[in-house]
């Protein structure tokens, strides 16, 4: 062989790379990694892109303040800070001393008037009694009248003829004027007391009105002095305690909130890209941020009729200026569904974040009076 093919073919063999061998477990990782994917596709296109998820979500509940409705120093406090109320239970106590002197003195003011109207009515029967009196005697004085006059008429003949004298005639005609008279006086007594009986029945009715007038201001001064005991009027805990005893309180004056822990619900701000397939009565999956290692359930209960810009203290006004869109939040009212002991662990306030599966074309709309508790 001539050298210079000798060296071609040394080149040839050196220049050739060596072929480098593919570790064997790298295959099954990469199938596994395939399989993954595919596994992961398929959950993102049969659930995940159903998932609307948020965490600008907070606990909330429908927290009363406790205020009073009148004015006075604070006598007693009957609840501490953080602590268990029920509907009807006594918070606050107020003075009232002041309250009860009105009410007495409404009260006799009340008995005066009452007395006022029993006085008129004893009236009205007193000259009920006049009158029918002085009915009896407008009867007497007209038979008295219709009798002298009689008495004329059949004496007058005679003492024309001579058979009477005219003396006695003369004393006939005079009683019978005087029955007249007599029957004229009657009458007008009869008038008097009959008028007298319409001014007894308007002041009867002037009576009445004052004692329906002391009996509102009774019941006023009674509303008053069962105010000074200030009772919690929902179930809950206190919180934001800031009465003390000696504290002049005024209406109006914020004392105390009752929370009402049981009945916590949940506010998530969702995008307005996020709710176009979102519906009431979906499902719902909570974590809240206090509670790591607790998924909680709920279900969509109803929707803001705005976005929360619209109720802004200052509102947007788009039309004037440089307009940038912003994407809005619609807030989504989420109903709690968990037990007892969780429930107690949920206070307003708390960061949540929430997935809301919007697969289902929900139907579990409630009315507003039943999801107040949820």
């Amino acid at each position: 062989m001539p050298p210079s093919a000798t060296s071609a073919s040394g080149d040839a063999s050196n220049g050739a790379a060596p072929r480098r061998k593919v570790p064997r477990f790298l295959l099954p990782a990469g199938i596994l990694l395939g399989i993954v994917g595919v596994v992961a596709l398929g959950y993102w296109w049969l659930v995940g892109r159903f998932i609307q998820s948020t965490d600008d979500a907070y606990l909330q509940a429908d927290s009363v303040t406790v205020a009073p409705k009148v004015s006075g120093y604070v006598t007693d406090v009957y609840v501490g800070d953080n602590a268990n109320v029920r509907a009807g239970d006594p918070l606050v106590r107020l003075d009232a001393r002041q309250y009860q002197a009105a009410l007495d003195q409404s009260t006799a003011t009340a008995d005066a008037r009452r007395a006022d109207v029993e006085r008129a009515q004893a009236g009205i029967r007193q000259q009920q009694a006049a009158i029918e009196q002085a009915t009896a005697q407008l009867q007497v004085a007209q038979v008295s009248a219709k009798h002298a006059d009689d008495e004329v008429r059949r004496y007058g003949p005679l003492a024309k003829s001579g058979a009477e004298s005219g003396d006695q005639l003369s004393v006939l005609i005079s009683n019978r004027d005087q029955a007249k008279a007599t029957l004229a006086a009657d009458k007008a007594a009869l008038d008097q007391a009959q008028a007298r009986m319409a001014d007894l029945h308007a002041q009867i009715a002037q009576a009445q009105a004052q004692l329906e007038a002391a009996l509102a201001s009774t019941k006023q001064a009674q509303l008053d002095l069962q105010d000074t005991l200030i009772r919690s009027s929902l179930s809950g805990r206190i919180g934001d305690r800031t009465v003390r005893v000696g504290q002049y309180a005024q209406p109006g004056t914020r004392l105390m909130t009752v929370v009402p822990v049981q009945s916590i619900y949940l506010t998530a701000n969702f995008k307005e890209t996020q709710i176009g397939r979102m519906r009431a009565g979906q499902s719902a999956t909570m974590h809240v941020d206090a509670l790591p290692d607790a998924d909680l359930h709920g279900v969509v209960d109803s929707f803001a009729p705005g976005t929360g810009s619209e109720f802004a203290l200052l509102p947007p006004e788009n039309a004037t200026g440089n307009f940038t869109k912003i994407v809005q939040r619609v807030p989504v009212r989420i109903r709690i569904d968990t037990d007892e002991q969780t429930r107690k662990r949920l206070v307003p306030g708390l960061s949540v974040t929430v997935d809301v599966d919007t697969r289902a074309e929900g139907h579990d709309a409630r009315a507003p009076s039943d999801s107040q508790h949820g």
